[in-house]
């Protein structure tokens, strides 16, 4: 257990025993920028930004984003995420990635609860956003299976149009917000 997951009241420290056999949550460091460029990279899915931009993540961003590390201590599987300026009481998710060799075994929702969880401890926490393209649908089961799990509604609407984007063939980006959670 880490000192961000030491920090958790009991009742919200059992979300992290949810966790696939070996494996543990963490608070980013910037160390870990060069493994979340990759596994963003690699899952061909997510839109690949500078490493440069993930080294600053984790260096300015670590509070609100969330690691998994394996048994040897290796990144594999991030959530990057942000407290919205002009809602305090938002967490708006950017990018959820799981390596390759550990997809399956519900890595994803553990490292979405855990994240939420940490951030809910430490303030007011209302609501979570997030962009999913309409292809994507692994990202919407995550989603909508969180918003169950919490009993809250989900509110979709799009955000940003394809015609917004300068590259072709971008999708719309949706735009969830679910909430109220429930902590």
């Amino acid at each position: 257990m880490t000192a961000a997951q030491a920090d958790l009241p009991t009742d919200l420290q059992a979300k992290f025993q949810k966790l696939p056999e070996g494996l543990r949550l963490d608070s980013p460091d910037v160390a870990d920028g060069a493994a979340i460029w990759r596994i963003a990279r690699d899952s061909k899915v997510l839109d690949l930004n500078s490493s440069y931009s993930y080294l600053l993540w984790c260096r300015d961003f670590a509070a609100t984003s969330v690691v998994a590390r394996d048994a040897d201590g290796e990144t594999v599987g991030f959530i990057t995420g942000y407290i919205r300026p002009e809602h305090p009481d938002v967490l708006m998710v950017w990018q959820v990635a799981v390596d390759h060799g550990q997809r399956g075994r519900g890595l994803a929702g553990a490292l979405l609860e855990g994240l939420t969880a940490r951030v809910a401890a430490g303030r007011a926490l209302t609501r979570i956003e997030t962009t999913i393209a309409p292809s994507n649908t692994a990202s919407e089961r995550l989603f909508l299976s969180f918003a169950r799990r919490h009993g809250a509604s989900v509110e979709r609407k799009v955000l940003f149009d394809a015609g917004l984007f300068p590259d072709d063939g971008h999708e719309p980006e949706v735009l969830y917000r679910i909430g109220p959670l429930d902590h």
